[in-house]
Formats: structure tokens, sequence, C-alpha cells
């Protein structure tokens, strides 16, 4: 035994110091031996120690490492004063050869404090891995003076400022993960000089600019992740050069202009991500050479034309996004022939003609509502009655009509809150049947409004949506309601004119109903050119920020609104989303589409709920009771809210979970940071306590358990206390609704 760590050891010098050293090596040797056949009957492999001593000037920046640090939970005991053990395995998350430092690997340990300028010191340092820490500070430009230096992972920090161009000095460097902090300026065009650097993830920071034509024709590059940034301007159109990229993650930033050409010369390209930006312009042919893509995803952007003919030779192709764009015509059938395809979603566009039998059988409405002309996807949307516009609201005998969902959902209305006054009815003119009026005439007849010049603005389960254009100009939003789905006109007209009377600043007030002599019923609101909550914070632009006074503004006027249907009218509403809350001139929100299941059949109503499920509003328990409450309408709230907070779309894919759990799983982490929309967190360092205030009342509102949620009046109280403000009626007395000033 002895024998054996003599071989290990450097032949000891003439020098009686030296060999005194190397005997105590020994002995620590033997020490450590003995502790490990006396503990571990079992043979063990243990890493060995070349028995050479850490280098002084290596033990001098290990020691300014660990003061520069804040080490809260202990994990840095095991590095002693005198250095002795730091190569020997002793040390915490220290590895050495030949007395150098080569590795650092101290991740999940909740240290904090900044990284020592004398990291420059470890010229053997192969990996400094310290992810999922505290560490703040910037990022040392000395890590540059690092020959060695392999892999760089500092992500999920908070390191500030901006990235050191010298790290573009380190010919060996394979990773460099900076991703998920709270770094600014612009990618350095000098890492392009790694030339064996092959995984760069510099995604969920603050960085701006455009990607430097380097990088783009990078040799060594394989996955290149920029995604939740401030990256804008033109996407480079200079891919061509280097081929080896696999994977480029580009969303949720402000790039414009058209899809680069040049990116279809990368033939090994297996995943393309550009949603949430401001891309143009039509998808190139030349995309379907990428005979190697599995993920493509362009979600979210103003992509016009149709889908290539050529995705067909798209074999490997698993998942395919291209909702929220402008694409037209039909859906090419060949995509339902994919056998890989297991993601799919072309929702919210003006794609029209029949959906392919193989696609509508795989995928839900979800990946198709939003177009006004597809039909074939679900019972409510059969081909043989497939939409089409019209130049004036459909006479009395028109035929029902059937179609997904648009953006905005149902109306693009609004409410003024006057008085109540008892309904009216006038007669209806050559068209026959009877238009009431809740609030005296609002000038114009049954032939005025059916004589309208009209557009579609929307379509649900419960009808089409229209803007009429009055002949003198007035603007209304008009509701045709889908006919057999409603009550006989008796039950009809006793409930019509109980929900009509309904008034408060955050509902949609109803301001008159048509029943047409062949059984039609139409629904009068205000016109709101706003739109809805849906459009207003994800169909926005870079120039137009939503501050947290707006946002809360809106989440308080939600819930005031609510709380008086459920307290003083006794109404579930049944149908919360962000689609059918509007938006007046001053951003007060109103609640649409309120009352309307007291119209409709039990048949309707469960479409309804469904269709709520697809967008990811509807609560658990939905699934089974089929019957909505003031739980599950709590449940919608909360959702809302937490799409106030974070900037997602609930119908947004976030790796196969909703937003409610998506949210759950980062606050379970301990980063509810990451939670927020980045535009909110430019403002954390005032508004931090509200939002963490807000995002827990929300999580409280979306428990999985209905008897947890609070009740709304309790949201609504707690929402005042977290944000005071001048008193909000919820009453039925027509007072103004909450106001922000600041």
């Amino acid at each position: 035994m002895e024998s054996n760590f003599n071989q290990q050891k450097t032949p000891p010098p003439p020098s009686f110091s030296i060999k005194k050293q190397n005997l105590m090596v020994f002995q620590f040797h033997l020490l450590l031996l003995l502790t490990c056949i006396l503990n571990n009957p079992i043979p063990v492999v243990t890493q060995s120690w070349d028995g050479i001593i850490v280098t002084a000037s290596d033990f001098e920046a290990l020691q300014s490492f660990k003061q520069e640090l804040i080490d809260p939970n202990g994990f840095l005991k095991s590095w002693n004063d005198s250095g002795y053990g730091a190569c020997s395995g002793g040390w915490e998350g220290i590895k050495c050869a030949q007395g150098q430092v080569i590795v650092i690997q101290l991740p999940w340990r909740g240290l904090g404090g900044q990284i020592t300028s004398k990291i420059g010191q470890f010229q053997a340092l192969r990996k400094l891995s310290l992810h999922d820490n505290l560490i703040g500070g910037s990022i040392p430009k000395e890590l540059g003076f690092l020959p060695n230096l392999r892999g760089l992972q500092l992500f999920r920090n908070r390191f500030t400022g901006s990235i050191p161009p010298a790290l573009g000095s380190c010919p060996l460097l394979q990773t460099l993960d900076l991703s998920r902090n709270s770094l600014v300026g612009t990618i350095p065009e000098t890492l392009a000089n790694c030339s064996k650097l092959y995984r760069l993830n510099l995604s969920s920071n603050s960085l701006s600019g455009s990607i430097p034509l380097p990088i783009t024709k990078s040799n060594s590059i394989i996955f290149l992740a920029l995604q939740f940034n401030n990256f804008s301007g033109l996407l480079p159109d200079s891919w061509g050069s280097g081929k080896v990229f696999q994977s480029l993650t580009f969303d949720h930033n402000f790039f414009s202009g058209a899809l680069p050409v040049s990116l279809t010369k990368l033939t090994q390209l297996e995943e393309i991500s550009l949603s949430h930006n401001q891309i143009s312009g039509s998808v190139a042919v030349e995309f379907g050479g990428l005979s190697k893509l599995k993920s493509f995803d362009l979600s979210y952007n103003s992509i016009d034309g149709s889908i290539p003919t050529t995705f067909s030779k798209l074999g490997l192709l698993k998942s395919l996004n291209l909702a929220h764009n402008n694409l037209t015509g039909e859906i090419p059938t060949f995509l339902g022939e994919k056998l890989n395809l297991s993601s799919f979603n072309v929702s919210y566009n003006n794609l029209s003609g029949p959906v392919p039998t193989q696609l509508s059988s795989k995928f839900d409405s979800s990946a198709f509502i939003g177009n006004l002309d597809l039909c074939g996807y679900s019972p409510s949307t059969p081909c043989q009655a497939s939409p089409h516009h019209h130049h004036h609201l459909p006479p009395p005998n028109t035929k029902r009509e059937g179609g997904g969902k648009k953006k905005g959902d149902d109306a693009e209305a609004g409410g003024k809150g006057r008085a109540e006054a008892p309904p009216q009815a006038e007669p209806a003119g050559e068209a026959g049947g009877k238009l009431v009026h809740f609030e005296g005439t609002m000038g114009f007849t049954a032939d005025d409004l059916l004589c309208a010049t009209a557009e579609i603005m929307g379509k649900s389960t419960y009808g089409t949506v229209y803007k009429a254009t009055l002949e003198d100009g007035d603007q209304v939003a008009v509701k045709r309601l889908r006919e057999k789905i409603t009550k006989n006109q008796r039950e009809f007209e006793i409930e019509v004119n109980l929900v009509g009377k309904i008034r408060h600043p955050n509902l949609l007030a109803m301001r008159a109903y048509y029943l047409g002599p062949k059984g039609e019923k139409l629904l009068v609101f205000d016109y709101m050119p706003k739109g809805s909550l849906s459009t207003f914070l994800h169909a926005r632009g870079p120039e137009t920020p939503v501050d947290w006074p707006t946002r809360m503004q809106i989440a308080k006027g939600m819930a005031s609104g609510l709380h008086s249907l459920h307290t003083h009218h006794n109404i579930i509403h049944g149908n919360l989303t962000s689609s059918n809350v509007l938006l007046d001139e001053n951003n007060n929100p109103k609640i649409a589409d309120f009352g309307l299941s007291r119209l409709m059949s039990a048949a309707a109503n469960s479409n309804v709920i469904a269709t709520a499920g697809a967008l990811g509003y509807r609560a658990p328990e939905l699934s089974k009771l089929k019957k909505a409450n003031t739980k599950t309408d709590v449940y919608s709230l909360g959702v809302i809210i937490l799409e106030l907070l974070t900037g997602k779309s609930p119908g947004e894919a976030m790796d196969g979970v909703d937003l409610p759990q998506w949210v759950a799983s980062i606050v379970k982490e301990e980063w509810t940071n990451e939670v927020f929309d980045l535009e909110l967190m430019k403002d954390a360092s005032v508004i931090g306590d509200e939002l963490l205030n807000t995002l827990k009342l929300a999580l409280h509102c979306v428990d999985p358990s209905p008897s947890a949620r609070p009740e709304v009046q309790l949201v609504l109280q707690q929402l005042e206390e977290i944000r005071p403000e001048s008193a909000m009626s919820s009453g039925d007395d027509g007072a103004a609704g909450p106001s922000i000033s600041e």
C-alpha cells in the first residue's frame, strides 16, 4: 500500500523541507485511504490525486473567489485558509491537475456576491459552472485571459452589464451559456473568433441590437439561442457560409422584415423558432428543402401568403406552428399525411376551405380557431355552412353560419353605463319582426339596422359579430345569434329583458335586440374600436408598452364587473377570457358576453365551456361537471391576471403545460422573476412587491381545488389593498369605474 502511494508521488528532491512536505502528503493520502476502507467495506473508485499541492497563484485566486462570494448555506466551508486539500478532492466543487485548478463547479448552491477579477489567474481552468445561483455584478473581462477555458455556464443568475468582448479570446471555448440574467448591450462580434464554440445561449436577457454577421457565418456553432431579448431590425441574410447550425431559437424579440432565404442553405437545421416577432412577407418555397427540420415556429408574426406546397418534403417535421399570422389559402392535404407531426397550430389566420380530415381528427379545434373561412374541424364548423363576408347585415331569412373564434372573440363593442330604463319596442318596418331598445331610441330602426353596411368582426359558438355602419355614419356592434341554439322565443324574451337591464361601468351594456319574423335574433351594443384585452396585450408593437398601473386598472375593473354579476345579478359568466374583455378609450375594461348562457340551450352552453378549455381559461373541474359556477369564473379571472403579469397568452404552448401550471413550476423553482413580462421588470425596483402580491393572488385564484379559491369579492378587496386607488363601485348605480393617475 505504501509503495503504491510512493509511485504516485513526484520523486523527492534533495531539499529536506520538500522531503518533509512529501512525507506529510503521504500521511494525508494514507489517512484518506484508511478512512475510505473503514467507511466503505465495498471497494470504491475515488478521484486520484497526483500529490501536487495547488499552486500559489491558483490558491490566491481561490481565496479571492471565496471572499467575493456570499455563501449562506456554508458550501465553501471546506475551502480552508491553508489551501491544503484544494487539489485532493476535499474542496467543494474544485478539480485540479498538476496543482492547477481545471474545474470550478458550484451550481445550485445559493451563492451570491460576484465573481472575482482574479478569475484570470486560473490559467489551466477548463470549466466554470456557476449556474442556478444568485451571483450578480458584471461578468469579468478577465475570463478572456483563460486559454484553456472550454465551458462557461453562468445561466440563471443575476449578472448585469454587457457581455465582455474579451470572451472571444478563449480559443478552446465550446459552450457559452449566459441565459436568464439581466445582461444588456449587444452581442460582441469577437465571439465568432471562438472557432470551437458549438453552443451559444444568450436567451432571457435584455440584449439589443442585431445579430452580428460573423456569428451567422460561424463554422462551429450548432445551437444558437437568443430568445426573450430586445433584438430588433432585419434578420441577417448571410447564413449560407456556416452550415453546421442545427437549432436557431430567436423567438420573443422585435426582429422585422422578411424571413431570410439564406436560412434554407443551413441543411443541418432541425429547429427554427421565430415566434413573437414582427416578421412579414411570405415563407419561401426553399424552406421545403430543409430535409432535417423537425420544429418550425413562426407564430405571432405578420407572415402572409399561403403554406408552401414544398412543405410536403419535410419528412421529419414533428411540430409546425403558424398561428397568429395573415396566412391565406387552404391547408395542404399532405400535412395530414405526415405521421411524425405531433404538434400543429394554424389558428388565427385567414385560411379557408376544409381542414384535412387527418388533421381535424388528430388535433383539437384550438389548432384551427380564428380562421373565419375554415370549416370541418369541429361539429360547430360544418363545411356546408362555410362563412363569407356580407355587404349588409344578413336579412331575416339568411341561413345560419358556423365558424371558429376570431381574435377579439365575439364583439369589439362596449357599454356606456347609462341609467337603467325600461325596454321600448319599436315598429320593425318593412323587415317585420320587433326591435326593442333598452334606453330609449338609439336613432335607428330595424330597417336601418338590417340595411347597414356590415363587416364581420368575429365568430363564436354563440354566433357572428358584425361592425355595422348606419346610414348616418354611426357604428354599432351587432351579434347575430346562431339559430337553433337559443331558448324558445317566450323564454328568450324574459331572459334578454333581464340581461339587457344590467348596468355597471365594467360590464358591456346591451343596447337593443331584434327578433325577426322567422326566429332571427340580433343583439346590439356600442362599437368599441380599441378592441379586446387579448388584442391589446398580444397584438401590439414594441412602441406601445402596457405599464403596470394600466394592467392593475384592468384587473380591478374585471374583478369589479364580475363581482357585480355574482352578487347583484346571480349571473355566472361561464366563458370569461381576455377576448371577452373589451377596453374603452381610457383602458377601462368591459366584460362582454355575460348572461348569454341564460339565452341559450344547455347543449350550446356545454360547447362554450369546451371552447374555453381549448383556449386555456377553463377550470379543471369543468371537464367533469360541465356546469360553470362562481369558482370557475374566479379561475378564469385568475388566468387573465396571470396573462397581465406574464404577457403570455394562455393558448401559447409552454412545454406541454397550461399557463397556471407553467407559472407555478417557475415559482416552485424559486425563479419568480422569470414569470413577469419583461416590460414590468424594468420598474421592478418600484413595483416589485405589488407584482409578487398580485402573482400570489392570481395563483390562489387558479388553485386546482375549487374550495381553495377565493370569492371574487375577496379578490377585488385584495387588489385594492395591493394598489390602493379611488373607490371603485361594484354596484349597479352606474358610477365611474376605476382610474389610474400617476
